[in-house]
């Protein structure tokens, strides 16, 4: 009988954890001092330079070889963004042997480490897949397949937050910023689930269900703040600011999600037409005070060269120019200086450079050997760092 009262206990405690995990919170955290609060974000995403490093990239300054990490706090950078996978098993298979799990937990905690080491604040990114998760790509990890129950889901998307970040805290390497899934325009795990997975498919008016997800995610980290004292800003996040306004009142309002701290965006201009270069900074700043949250573009870059430098074919191509910027190291510097300025002048909270250190190295992944982005990275196909690298460090002097 005895038993039986505690196992009835126990179920009853596991049913409201499950609950609980999906509803949103608006937790009242206590307020401590956050190092990115107050501070306009230059960041830089640096995911792959474990990878590159790894096999054979180096990156040089005047000629001299140095550590990229400390290179780019040098330079002016004061955030570094950082993707992770849930259980990215596929690289072993692209490299044919075993090998670090790169954008897994312990690749993610070396390049932490390496960040704070430098002074530099952390933004981790979880893209709730094995893989990219991107507005065309948003996979199913593959331990959550089996899942049919909305609550078993956020009670797993709580449970892998709170466990990444509870990990973290153990060893002092907690990020500053977090954000709850990566280029979200129609959802997440959207992709190769089964039929009785949930649908978490905004395109579909799942606002509910999607908002439930995102509330367990928030609401892990909200515990971890309660845990460590910290104050955590937390980012959402969509390609293409013309989603902007749709998708973030639509999680407000729609989804229940409010307990968030930065409506972020990619910005690539070649792609993102629909808001031109000179609109965007009125779009940010209507929506700064609409939203009441703060504007980030989390995802930026600019070609400075069409030459291929390995055989992975770049991204960038001629058809990547806009208007009164060409394709060349200084037109790339004037975008970025450009851009990061009309952002703070509209009252934005930061600009992100996506891999801007994603040079040529011998790394592989599923599509090529070598790398496609390093036609748009500050360093040269050399390794040397370039003048555009001075728009880090000019937005001080910006007004």
């Amino acid at each position: 009988m005895i038993k039986s009262k505690w196992l009835f206990a126990f179920v009853i405690l596991f049913v409201h954890v499950l609950i609980s995990s999906c509803q949103g919170g608006d937790k009242e955290s206590e307020e401590v001092e956050n190092s990115l609060k107050d501070k306009f974000m230059m960041g830089v995403d640096l995911s792959y330079i474990n990878q590159v490093e790894d096999h054979g990239g180096i990156y040089k300054d005047n000629g001299v070889e140095v550590d990229p990490f400390e290179l780019f706090n040098k330079k002016g950078a004061n955030v570094v963004r950082l993707r992770i996978w849930n259980n990215p098993d596929w690289i072993k298979e692209v490299y044919n042997k075993d090998t670090p799990l790169y954008s897994g937990f312990e690749d993610v905690k070396k390049s932490i480490r390496r960040a704070k080491d430098n002074g530099m604040a952390v933004n981790l990114d979880f893209h709730y897949s094995d893989v990219w998760a991107d507005p065309q790509h948003q996979k199913v990890p593959q331990a959550w397949k089996a899942i049919n129950d909305i609550n078993v889901l956020c009670d797993s998307v709580y449970h892998f937050t709170y466990s990444t970040l509870d990990a973290l805290l153990q060893d002092g390497l907690l990020p500053e910023m977090v954000q709850i899934g990566n280029e979200t325009n129609c959802g997440f795990m959207l992709h190769e689930a089964n039929d009785t997975f949930p649908n978490l498919s905004i395109c579909d008016d799942k606002w509910v269900s999607f908002g439930k997800v995102l509330n367990a995610g928030i609401n892990a980290v909200r515990d971890i703040d309660t845990k460590a004292k910290t104050n955590t800003i937390i980012a959402l996040h969509v390609a293409d600011p013309k989603n902007l306004e749709w998708f973030f009142k639509g999680v407000i309002e729609k989804g229940g999600v409010n307990d968030f701290d930065v409506a972020g965006f990619s910005y690539y201009p070649h792609w993102h037409t629909e808001v031109s270069f000179t609109e965007l900074p009125r779009l940010v700043s209507k929506l700064k005070k609409e939203l009441n949250k703060e504007l980030v573009v989390l995802e930026t870059a600019y070609p400075y060269t069409l030459v291929e430098g390995d055989e992975y074919g770049n991204i960038f191509g001629e058809n990547s120019a806009i208007d009164g910027y060409p394709i060349s190291i200084e037109g790339q510097r004037s975008f970025m200086i450009d851009l990061v300025n009309n952002i703070k002048q509209a009252g934005g909270m930061g600009v992100m450079y996506w891999e801007p250190a994603w040079i040529s190295s011998d790394m592989k992944d599923l599509w090529g050997h070598g790398s496609a982005w390093d036609n748009a990275t500050l360093f040269d196909q050399q390794g040397n760092v370039t003048k555009a690298f001075d728009y880090l460090s000019i937005q001080d002097k910006l007004q």
